[in-house]
């Protein structure tokens, strides 16, 4: 089991080789969000955590309302891992789909239904794949059992359930993302623990 962190350009830097001499062994940064809307630090960060020799992943937050859109978001993912020169080999924790409404903006636009999020997922995610680079999916606890129909996802779906406590209900979660509190370098953080 190892632990970990995913961040974004809201955290302030961290010290990466001090963390991992404390123990600290993989970083998801947040890529971007929306239609092509790049994380101010993500640059920055990836360089910090891969010269420190920490792993690596990626998560992309999906404001997409359509699967052509859901598309487009895959697509500017990859091109902007292609243009850092982070190949899929690159990324011992992958790439991750981030399907949630966090502000409430897809139910103000009317997205609630199940079907049509999972379509959204399934979009984004098989796009990733045809650009080279295996996905995952990142959700709540809630969202993978009532809302998101996970057989009818890619087949093989890596899947990072995010449900705050001391254990994690979600059969077969690759990560878990147990708090979005974990002090750490002066500021607080989500933890991530890898099985």
């Amino acid at each position: 089991m190892k632990w970990g962190i995913d961040i974004s350009e809201h955290n302030r830097p961290l010290n990466w080789p001090l963390l991992k001499k404390q123990g600290l062994s993989f970083v998801i940064l947040r890529l971007g969000w929306g239609a092509g809307h790049l994380d101010s630090r993500f640059y920055e960060y990836a360089n910090g955590v891969l010269a420190a020799g920490l792993d690596l992943g990626v998560y992309y937050y999906s404001y997409a309302l359509t699967e052509d859109a859901a598309r487009a978001e895959a697509r500017f993912t990859a091109a902007v891992l292609k243009d850092c020169g982070i190949s899929q080999d690159r990324l011992p924790l992958g790439c991750w789909l981030d399907m949630e409404d966090a502000d409430g903006y897809k139910e103000k636009q009317g997205l609630t239904e199940g079907e049509e999020i999972t379509a959204l997922c399934r979009a984004y995610l098989s796009e990733m794949k045809k650009q080279g680079y295996a996905c995952g999916l990142y959700s709540s606890y809630s969202w993978l059992t009532d809302i998101i129909r996970l057989p009818a996802l890619p087949e093989g779906t890596p899947l990072w359930c995010a449900q705050w406590g001391s254990t994690c209900s979600q059969e077969n979660a690759r990560l878990w993302q147990f708090t979005n509190a974990l002090p750490l370098d002066g500021q607080l953080v989500d933890g991530n623990i890898m099985w």
